[in-house]
């Protein structure tokens, strides 16, 4: 755990406490108004969105099944049915044709696993693994350790490596049975430590002492992008959804509270803690932002979030609180900033349901 350089014991004082009961409660609500809200957006095919991505369903299916959806339950069963049919010969889970194969297959493996309970799915499980290990950047393309692509993944084929994706990977990996210690993982560290506005023995990239603030940005690989934007000097701009999926991405790979990267990304997250927006992005992707944030805080394992000013935070209350302030009366959330399709409801419900599934 990050208890050290992340939070404060709790103690009876400093922090505006909901009683447990009240805050399940309120939870519980919220969520079933959006598990009945997806459910009636189900279409005749059992899919949500078909029309986008077979990943939208994926993700529907793992939020409600991580919120406590029986696997039985007929809508589940009807999506699990229409997701089997993408299953393609190579192990993977993706549209014929798709360009976001591994993004595909990583939320499938998600689902899957939560499915799992009795082995049906460890064949399909194994070969949607084997897949996601094999569009990662390695020797095996070409990339040697110290190339910027190295250890990342894309979004399908051999696509320009980013944070997003590789994040995805490795919860893919990890839902699959992967420990710290698998290789990809620790190659996927090596990219993750590129992503971080952080110049150290792990980056040496040119982009890492322009910003130098700890806090993560989309991807050092083809010249370099974050979302957003460069700063004056050429620099990448940190932002928040990033930078709890790089905390969280470090966590995974065993990385501890006393190492400088990790230091350095929790000092950023206490200088720019908040539920009102994804930081240095405004409303742009908010839903996913509360969704790593929702994990990394759970992968940090601690229920208080000390801000810079000292502010001590229940972050689950707070985040179950923003979650309800902005759930829409059918249930649903839906975000104005378009950007990433936040704006299908499907998907800011999916996001919405997996952030409060670790508010529990």
């Amino acid at each position: 755990m990050i208890a050290a350089a992340a939070c404060a014991a709790v103690g009876t004082l400093g922090v505006d406490r909901v009683s447990a009961a009240d805050q399940a409660a309120d939870r519980a609500a919220v969520v079933q108004k959006g598990v009945e809200f997806l459910k009636s957006r189900q279409d005749a095919s059992g899919a949500w969105s078909a029309s986008v991505s077979p990943a939208i369903t994926a993700l529907v299916v793992h939020a409600m099944l991580q919120n406590g959806v029986s696997p039985q339950d007929p809508a589940v069963q009807r999506a699990v049915k229409y997701l089997e049919g993408f299953q393609q010969e190579d192990g993977g889970y993706y549209a014929p044709e798709s360009k976001v194969k591994n993004y595909e297959t990583a939320v499938m493996v998600l689902a899957l696993t939560d499915l799992n309970a009795d082995g049906k799915y460890d064949a399909a499980i194994k070969k949607a693994d084997a897949l996601v290990r094999g569009l990662q950047w390695d020797e095996g393309e070409g990339k040697e350790r110290d190339d910027p692509f190295y250890g990342g993944a894309g979004y399908g084929g051999h696509s320009r490596p980013d944070l997003s994706n590789t994040s995805f990977m490795l919860d893919a990996l990890k839902a699959a049975g992967a420990d710290e210690d698998d290789p990809a993982i620790q190659k996927a560290l090596v990219f993750v430590s590129r992503t971080q506005n952080l110049e150290s023995q792990y980056n040496t990239t040119p982009f890492s002492a322009k910003v130098n603030d700890g806090g993560f940005y989309y991807t050092p690989a083809a010249g370099g992008t974050s979302q957003a934007g460069p700063t004056e000097n050429g620099g990448l701009r940190s932002y928040g959804s990033m930078t709890y999926a790089g905390l969280k991405s470090m966590i995974y790979a065993g990385v501890d509270e006393n190492d400088p990267r990790v230091k350095a990304a929790i000092n950023w997250l206490k200088s720019h803690y908040t539920l009102e927006e994804n930081p240095n992005m405004g409303q742009t992707g908010v839903y996913y932002y509360f969704n790593t944030f929702a994990k990394a805080l759970d992968a940090v394992g601690e229920e208080v979030f000390v801000s810079a000013d000292g502010t001590e935070h229940r972050w689950k209350d707070e985040l179950v609180a923003e979650l309800a302030k902005r759930q829409k009366p059918d249930g649903s959330w839906i975000n104005e900033a378009e950007r990433w399709y936040e704006s299908d409801p499907n998907l800011a419900t999916a996001y919405s349901l997996l952030a409060l599934s670790y508010a529990d």
